[in-house]
């Protein structure tokens, strides 16, 4: 497959992986999916690289989830067709989590949405301080069943994690780094060097211990790709409501959405 929405760079003993739609601040489409997983795929069993960093290009957003242009042209609420909800969502999910080596979200504007889950899969964050992140399913008509809340959850804590889904705040890199969303947030201008220093650290740790190590964090929260597989189930019977596509609707037309009259 030859890459249109996404470059790879091999810096040193890191795989750099970088979502290229900067123009879409950087919110991914099926393709964009497809290309992130065979990327994180070819990088995760490459024997010269240590740790894998997933970026996002530009200078305003990391990611900021799925398209919503894609998802209102797709078929019945879908985005084009691919996996439970039209995006192989699963699939970059385990991709992340199966790659047995670290996986380094670096965050240098808007983490929202999509782009906030995937920064919670990461193995590790590290936020310029201009980082910004947050969910916004239920403002515009979805929401992450699995990872991006259960997951979230373990990570800043249970009410921190459903006051971010409940009223879709966003939140600062210092307030990021206060709730254990990132482990460590720098000047914009020094990020790259500084991912750079973690990813070199790395380089250094036993392949194997990490990878060993990597499984049992996992191990603890296997059981929510099974809750994940489920909740994609009923998000697809939910992209298929009036209400769920009012969210669309209001997000492109940039109004406000009038859910309640469209619940069922």
């Amino acid at each position: 497959m030859d890459d249109q929405d996404i470059l790879v760079q091999r810096r040193g003993g890191a795989e750099w992986i970088t979502i290229n739609r900067p123009e879409r601040m950087n919110a991914f489409r099926g393709r964009t999916c497809d290309e992130l997983i065979h990327a994180l795929q070819r990088a995760a069993w490459d024997r010269e690289v240590a740790a894998i960093v997933l970026a996002g290009a530009g200078e305003r957003a990391f990611c900021t989830g799925g398209d919503q242009g894609a998802h209102e042209a797709g078929s019945a609420g879908q985005y084009d067709g691919r996996g439970t909800i039209g995006l192989p969502m699963e699939e970059l999910h385990a991709a992340i989590r199966d790659a047995p080596k670290p996986v380094i979200a670096r965050v240098q504007g808007y983490a929202i949405g999509g782009g906030n889950v995937l920064a919670t899969l990461c193995d590790l964050t590290i936020a310029s301080d201009k980082a910004v992140f947050g969910q916004v399913g239920p403002k515009v008509g979805s929401v992450d069943p699995g990872y991006g809340t259960a997951l979230l959850a373990r990570v800043v804590g249970e009410k921190k994690a459903r006051e971010m889904w409940y009223l879709c705040r966003r939140y600062s890199a210092a307030e990021a780094l206060a709730m254990g969303l990132v482990n460590v947030v720098v000047p914009h201008d020094q990020l790259d060097a500084e991912v750079e220093r973690w990813c070199a650290e790395i380089e250094q740790r036993s392949p194997t211990a990490l990878a060993i190590a990597k499984r049992s964090f996992n191990m603890d929260t296997a059981h929510q790709a099974g809750i994940a597989g489920m909740g994609l189930y009923a998000l697809k019977l939910y992209y298929d409501t009036d209400e769920s596509r009012e969210g669309v609707r209001a997000f492109n037309e940039k109004r406000a959405p009038d859910f309640r009259r469209r619940a069922r």
